[in-house]
Order: C-alpha cells, then structure tokens, then sequence
C-alpha cells in the first residue's frame, strides 16, 4: 500500500503539472485549461445560438437545429478525429494538440448550451416579452436585459452539469496524445509498470474532486446572488 502510495507521490509533480518547467502545461493543470477555455467559447457561443433561434424561428432556427443535431447525434471522440485532421488543413499549418481539442470540445458543447438556453427562453411566460415592448423596449433590449438574466438563472443547475460533463470528456484527449491528467496518468503507469491501480484510482479522485467542486461553487454562486 505504501509502495503504491509512494508511486504517486514521486510523480506528482508530473500529473499536477506536467512539464510546466519546460513551458509544456499538462496534467491536471492542462486539464483546467482546457475546460476553463472550452467553456469560455461554448457558454456565449451557445447563448448567441440560442439567441438567434429565438429571434428568428424560421429557416434560422431549422438550420441551427439541423446543426445541432448533427454535432450532438456524432460521438465526441469522432470530432475530436475531425479536429485534429482537419484544421491543420484549414489553417495550413499544425495546431497546438490542446487547442485543437478545446475547439472540438467548445464546438461539441456549444451545440448543448444553445438547446438548454433555447428551452430556458421557450419557458417564460411570453407576456413577459409583450410587456417590454409596450414599454418601449426593443427585442435585442428585451432578450438581453430581461429575458435572458432570467434563463441563466434558471438553467444554471443544466449548465453546471454540461460544464461536469465538459471537464470529464476533456479525459478523451488522450486519444491525440494531448498530455492532460488521462494522458499523463498512462504515462507514468507505463514507465513504472507496477500499481496501475493506485495511479488510475488517484486519477479518478481527481476528476470527482474537480467536479465536486465546481458543483459546489455554483451551488454557493446561486445561492448568494440575488433574486431577480
């Protein structure tokens, strides 16, 4: 037990961190970084969608689903394949392997946010948005400064659990060698060749405890802002 112990502990450094001395981020360090990135795309990407489907539920909102669903319908470790192969072609040139799977991950998520804010919006009572425009407010002022502070708060706990999701799934990044927690954790396993187990239940330990707490936060958020 204490061998096993001591395993994880030698190479700690490595799975917090990875090679940061070196200027390379990985572990569970790189692991945030993905999330924390994808995330800054998905939530407003996936709020502007979500926007758009509403203002205009015509053809706008056909395509918008027709698109989501075919992102949504499609496992995430085939976009990530997508990705990796494609954009290096767009761009003509190599990506960063953490950013080409953050992009992936944004992209896939984005697609989620838009249909939970969408249905957040389809939920309010349509006198609300009547009643702005009487009082001289335009649409775009109505959503924004009425409608969708309301969404946000109401939606959040299914915000918090795609965002759970999002940390989890950044794990299938090993699948490109992207060197997060996943990666790195069957680095070591690898090297040391003895007490898998040990490294791969720390590395679960971690993913539970990132995402117990990022529950957490938005519990206390919620809780302390105030009503609308």
């Amino acid at each position: 037990m204490m061998t096993g112990l001591s395993i994880i502990t030698d190479n700690l450094d490595y799975l917090l961190w990875g090679r940061m001395a070196t200027g390379e981020p990985g572990g569970v360090l790189l692991t945030l970084l993905m999330a924390l990135g994808a995330a800054a795309i998905a939530l407003p990407g996936g709020i502007g969608l979500a926007s758009l489907a509403w203002r205009f539920p015509g053809i706008v909102r056909k395509a918008l689903f027709a698109w989501a669903e075919l992102i949504r319908g499609i496992p995430l470790i085939f976009v990530i394949f997508w990705m990796w192969y494609l954009l290096p072609l767009i761009t003509g040139g190599d990506l960063p392997g953490a950013l080409t799977v953050t992009m992936a991950l944004a992209w896939f998520t984005t697609a989620t946010v838009m249909h939970s804010v969408l249905a957040g919006l389809s939920a309010l009572p349509t006198g609300q948005y009547e009643a702005a425009l009487t009082q001289g407010f335009s649409t775009q002022q109505t959503l924004w400064r009425i409608l969708l502070p309301q969404v946000l708060r109401n939606i959040s706990p299914s915000l918090v659990g795609i965002f759970i999701s999002l940390l989890k799934d950044t794990s299938l990044a090993f699948i490109v060698n992207v060197p997060e927690l996943t990666t790195v954790a069957g680095q070591v396993n690898n090297r040391v060749q003895i007490y898998p187990a040990a490294i791969f239940i720390f590395t679960g330990v971690v993913y539970y405890l990132l995402c117990c707490s990022l529950e957490q936060f938005a519990k206390r958020w919620r809780l302390n802002r105030p009503a609308l």
